[in-house]
């Protein structure tokens, strides 16, 4: 018996700090029941890059277009190119760093607000016209491409000469379109001619009109600013609001058929690869079933005991210490779009991943109030999906 409990000692323990994949908490099988779920499009898959910023604000605005344009068919669903946002990102980014003398973060990683500048200052372009697939694999795999580009700028950010060549931005660029492909400047849809600004205007995406909406005690509730990750490489801000109004907002957002782009981090071991996210309180849900027949087995045709997983209470000050002391980070980005509740009764957000077709929802994930609350770094939103007295704070 000694023997045992020190195995289940060891194992919860151990468990905060298990890859996703192995967390040693087991979770009862979910059944789903959605109470609200707003138009997506299709789920992709990022495969071996850092792009979850670009596929998920993406997503959020193809959502976004079939609202506006009140788009029922989905054969006439928008599908918009990630990858001439990153490159327009990349090269633009290269360009700060450079300035910097190096003194940037430079990588794939980067967040939704960077999609809203590219699109207001480039326009955007259908994914057929630029497939970002230029390097002869199906899925994307952008070690090399960040490896090259990484040295590339490195190299002219140290440049001995003090004067830079009128060279390296086409040099930069000429990469870029071997592996991205070339940016188009003009293209046909549905027979009709678009350049990326006009394709813009055309799908009604004004990026002015978005929102981020953020949560911390470091800077003063309503008051904007810039979220301090690296991958917020434009230093663009965020509306600081309390947590409580944060959830409500998306919670009425979600209701009144609007989605979010949403920045979180997915490192706890509650996010799992087969759909979950859950901020499981590893201890407390351990102690609730560390019945014997829970950790040793049960006895043959016996029914196994219902599983009670308990969650981390969650406040302003959680959400603080950990961004604070870098438990929560900017580690992924996706689309919440729906609300559902389990077989139990609890409340779940619908999440759109970038992983592709995978798990047991296809590439959907269902996330819990107490997960969303405690992970979430920020949501974009509509301007009109916020209420008249935070627009009006706002200014929007």
């Amino acid at each position: 018996m000694k023997r045992i409990l020190l195995i289940v000692t060891v194992l919860v323990l151990s468990c905060a700090a298990q890859a996703q994949s192995q967390s040693q908490v087991k979770t009862p099988d979910y059944k789903f029941t959605t109470d609200k779920a707003n138009p997506i499009t299709p789920v992709k898959n990022q495969a071996s890059s850092g792009t979850c910023w670009a596929y998920s604000t993406i997503g959020f605005l193809e959502s976004e277009v079939i609202r506006i344009n009140k788009i029922t068919d989905p054969a006439k669903y928008p599908d918009l190119s990630v990858f001439w946002v990153v490159s327009h990102s990349y090269a633009e980014r290269a360009e700060k760093y450079v300035r910097l003398d190096g003194n940037l973060t430079f990588g794939a990683g980067s967040e939704g607000d960077d999609v809203l500048d590219v699109i207001r200052d480039h326009g955007i372009v259908p994914l057929s016209e630029m497939t970002g697939m230029n390097y002869g694999t199906e899925l994307p795999r952008q070690s090399e491409l960040d490896a090259v580009l990484n040295a590339y700028v490195s190299a002219v950010a140290k440049n001995p000469n003090r004067t830079l060549t009128t060279a390296w931005k086409r040099g930069f660029q000429a990469i870029l379109d071997e592996y991205l492909g070339k940016r188009p400047e003009r293209f046909t849809v549905n027979g009709k001619e678009y350049t990326p600004e006009s394709y813009r205007d055309a799908l009604k995406i004004v990026p002015d009109d978005y929102v981020s909406l953020t949560s911390y005690t470091h800077h003063p509730f309503y008051t904007w600013f810039a979220i301090e990750v690296c991958d917020n490489w434009r230093w663009d801000k965020s509306y600081n609001v309390p947590i409580d109004e944060f959830m409500k907002v998306l919670d009425d957002a979600i209701m009144a058929g609007y989605t979010a782009a949403w920045g979180a981090d997915v490192s706890d071991t509650g996010f799992t690869r087969d759909g979950y996210a859950i901020l499981v309180d590893v201890p407390a849900t351990a102690a609730a079933g560390s019945d014997q027949e829970h950790w040793v087995g049960r006895e043959e045709g016996r029914p196994a005991p219902q599983i009670e997983i308990i969650e981390k209470k969650v406040t302003q000050e959680t959400r603080q210490t950990d961004f604070d002391n870098k438990t929560v980070t900017d580690d992924h980005g996706m689309q919440i779009f729906g609300i559902a509740h389990d077989q139990f009764g609890k409340k779940y957000y619908m999440v759109r991943n970038s992983w592709g077709v995978t798990g047991k929802f296809d590439g959907i994930w269902y996330a819990t109030e107490a997960y969303v609350r405690q992970q979430s770094l920020d949501i974009i939103l509509h301007k009109d999906a916020l209420p008249k007295d935070l627009r009006k704070k706002i200014g929007k």
